[in-house]
This record gives C-alpha cells, structure tokens and sequence, in this order.
C-alpha cells in the first residue's frame, strides 16, 4: 500500500450522487443493505468510472492496475457511518475481492494516511511486511490491514514476483510505475532498481 492523494470530487458529483443519497438518508436515516438495493439507492455506483479515472485505475490498498475489477469502497462503512455514504472523500477505489474482505471492518489503514515505509516488499518472498520503527498503534493497524485485506495471498504474491521478472528482463520501470507503483516505489527505496536483475535468470 502507497501513500493516495485524495483527488477533487469530479463535477457533477453532488447532483449525481450526494443530493439524491442525502435526500434517500432524509427518509431512511439508517438504512439496512436490502433497504437500500430496494430502492435503487446505491448512487455512489454511479461515479465509479469518475472514480477508476481520478485514481488512475489504480486499487488503494494492493497499489495495482485494475481496469476490470474495480469498485467503489466506502473506507468508514455506509453500515455504520451513514452520513458518509455519498461523500466522494469517504470513497476508495479497490479491487472487488479487496473491496468484500474488508466489509464493514474498520481499523484498516487508510491509503489517505499511509506514511512512507509503513508497508514495504519483502523481494525475497514477495510478500507485504510491515515496516520497522511503526509506533504500536500504526504496526497494529499495518498488519491488520495485510491480514484482512489478503495482501499476501496467492495471487497478489504471484502477481508481484511475475512483475518483477519482466522489469529485470527489460519491461521498463515506467510501466511498474504506472500499472504497479508499489512495487516501483519499493525497488527504487531500497536501491533494488539494477541489482534486482540479477536475481533471475536471463
């Protein structure tokens, strides 16, 4: 996970999806998942391609492309933070799997507020660690995120370790950095940007 810069809320947004979310909330001040799918209410679905297009297609908790799987995440869950259901600060663009393991948890570190080498790559492993010298609070809340969200699951690993077998067979660092600027920003932190080449056989 990568430090995200919250981007302007697009226009259109509030007579798209805030004013009419608002106007539901008025009548149904906590409404249940049902109540809302009933009524069609899930407006914040709407500036999902606003969404993939500010943040550059890029899920804020893996740091990866996600052209086709990406959904709106309310970071403070609409179940219990209903007067931020419609509100484009409270939204996350995150891959769909992502997006279903965090639920309606809270305690996830929000990509917002993510300080530099809170999160790093072990290249041994490909795996997410949590950085040194956290105070307790934020290593909590770091490995927390890394357990619930599945950042080291299969797949992700995979993906990390076939990303990094193509930069070192010549896939420019430009495309790691725009499809996967995680794994960019940790190969250039820990000055791995050449020597990381020589760990695979060419």
């Amino acid at each position: 996970m990568i430090r995200v810069i919250l981007q302007p809320e697009p226009a259109g947004f509030n007579a798209t999806v805030r004013a009419p979310g608002n106007h539901f909330l008025a009548k149904k001040p906590a409404p249940s998942r049902r109540q809302i799918k009933r009524a069609g209410a899930d407006y914040w679905r709407l500036c999902l391609p606003q969404l993939q297009a500010a943040y550059r297609e890029i899920c804020a908790y893996s740091a990866v492309w996600i052209p086709s799987s990406a959904s709106v995440d309310h970071f403070q869950p609409r179940s219990r933070f209903y007067a931020l259901a419609y509100e484009w600060s409270n939204f996350r663009l995150s891959d769909q799997k992502i997006n279903r393991r965090k639920d309606d948890n809270i305690g996830v570190q929000d990509p917002f507020e993510v300080q530099p080498g809170w999160f790093v790559i072990d290249f041994a492993a490909f795996y997410v660690r949590c950085g040194d010298g956290l105070q307790p609070d934020d290593e909590n809340r770091v490995l927390y995120t890394i357990l619930l969200l599945q950042l080291n699951g299969d797949q992700l690993v995979e993906q990390r370790r076939k990303v990094v077998e193509e930069y070192a067979r010549g896939a420019p660092l430009e495309d790691v950095e725009r499809y996967y600027p995680f794994i960019a920003l940790e190969l250039k932190r820990q000055n791995l940007t050449e020597t990381i080449k020589g760990l695979f056989q060419l």
